[in-house]
């Protein structure tokens, strides 16, 4: 096979030329799956990029948020807000109250 048949292309038009011709499907296939596989990678990368930024963005405002929450749970502030409904924190500690149930006796234990 010399180099003027080649530019020619005469083995894809001579002889045993289907061999060679299923060949070069072959490639192009092969070619095309590995380009589609090459694009659906790039894709699924600049997914995981975009979800990889806003969770650090939905991390930072979490702690955002949660330091906001400690800041208005302290005392001192629940007590300012309160003021404005006239609800003013009390004077006299709470008392603990405890409820005694008793226990029903079971049918067995009555003649203990």
């Amino acid at each position: 096979m010399g180099l003027n048949n080649i530019i020619k292309a005469k083995f894809l038009v001579e002889g045993q030329s289907l061999k060679n011709w299923l060949f070069i499907i072959y490639i192009v296939f092969w070619t095309l799956v590995l380009i589609a596989n090459n694009h659906f990678y790039e894709q699924k990368m600049m997914k995981v990029k975009d979800l990889t930024e806003q969770v650090k963005e939905l991390r930072s405002e979490f702690v955002d948020k949660r330091s906001e929450l400690m800041q208005l749970r302290m005392e001192s502030n629940v007590s300012k807000e309160m003021e404005f409904y006239q609800i003013l924190p009390s004077s006299v500690p709470p008392k603990k109250i405890k409820v005694v149930i008793e226990k029903e006796k079971k049918w067995y234990e009555i003649w203990d």
